[in-house]
């Protein structure tokens, strides 16, 4: 009966000293927290040529501004690509970086801080691949629209410090010019006015140096081809290269979407200086890309940019991403 009597109170102590616990101590609860994505570059091997595509952000366009496509054919397409509707229409921007050896040229070089938040990651990103901003030589640019140029420099000063910028002429021409903007709509003066501002930033650096300059159809630049791209800017270009029997294309600015543009190529976006001329240049790439299969690198089609397009009937087209490669 004692031995009973001492259990019980046994069991009436320690249920006591539990109830007496502060709930943290009663329960104990652990929180892991979800890390951010650290995908900030890949590297790509063409023939003797190493290419790294560098991500600077990625972010969500309004289906509104693709032009001449319905709203319901918008979702229709975004819903076939498994896309996040609710966001919008996914794009990223990329830079690549080509080690040729003796060379080390950089092909666009992303937003810098010119487009918001989720942009500025080029820089970082070149440095988690094993380079340096200083072993840069040479960028070539697409076109001058802030998400391509931005990233060249910072606060005034270079970010590339021993690097020759090159652009087209009519590219230059067209935002460089001081009279530019007198010869457009009313309606989109300012928004020209703050976009040639962020350019003027950004290439400052180099024309006091004298290392921003200007090229041609026809030129050649370490081993680059000028491809006239035009439409999406007046100066838009492309640049083909190759190593050994591989060839690259860096397209620029021709497709802003791997869903919609490719399921429907005739599709514009708000983005085109002429819509019309970008719609038949995107037609007239799509198809020789695809006939020829050379290698594609696109600064916004998803990270690392770098596939092929393929098409069944010359019409719809597909984004063939590369298959990755320890």
């Amino acid at each position: 009966m004692k031995t009973l009597n001492r259990s019980i109170v046994l069991t009436v102590l320690a249920l006591s000293s539990f109830m007496a616990m502060p709930p943290a101590q009663a329960v104990e609860t652990k929180s892991i927290p979800h890390q951010k994505q650290v995908a900030g570059f890949y590297q790509h091997q063409l023939g003797n040529v190493q290419i790294t595509a560098l991500l600077d952000g990625t972010n969500y366009l309004s289906p509104a501004l693709f032009k001449g496509i319905p709203a319901a054919k918008v979702t229709q397409i975004l819903k076939k690509y498994y896309a996040d509707q609710a966001k919008g229409v996914q794009t990223s921007v990329n830079a690549f970086l080509v080690n040729t050896g003796s060379s080390l040229v950089l092909v666009d070089s992303g937003s810098s801080s010119c487009n918001g938040p989720n942009f500025g990651s080029v820089i970082k990103n070149l440095k988690a691949a094993g380079y340096k901003p200083e072993q840069v030589d040479t960028i070539l640019l697409t076109h001058l629209h802030p998400d391509h140029v931005c990233g060249i420099s910072d606060k005034g000063v270079a970010s590339f410090p021993n690097a020759t910028v090159y652009v087209a002429d009519a590219e230059a021409n067209y935002w460089l010019n001081p009279k530019q903007a007198a010869k457009l709509p009313q309606d989109k003066q300012s928004r020209f006015k703050q976009t040639v501002e962020k350019i003027q930033q950004a290439v400052q650096p180099y024309q006091a140096t004298k290392h921003f300059k200007t090229f041609k159809l026809g030129d050649k630049i370490k081993g680059f081809d000028v491809i006239s791209t035009a439409g999406h800017t007046p100066g838009h270009s492309s640049f083909g290269f190759k190593s050994g029997n591989e060839e690259i294309v860096f397209i620029g600015d021709i497709v802003h979407s791997h869903s919609i543009q490719f399921d429907q190529p005739e599709t514009a976006i708000d983005f085109d200086v002429d819509p019309k001329k970008a719609v038949q240049t995107r037609l007239a790439q799509f198809a020789r890309l695809a006939k020829n299969g050379q290698t594609v690198a696109a600064p916004h089609l998803p990270f690392p940019g770098i596939g092929h397009i393929y098409s069944a009937d010359a019409k719809h087209y597909q984004w063939i991403p590369v298959h990755f490669k320890d």
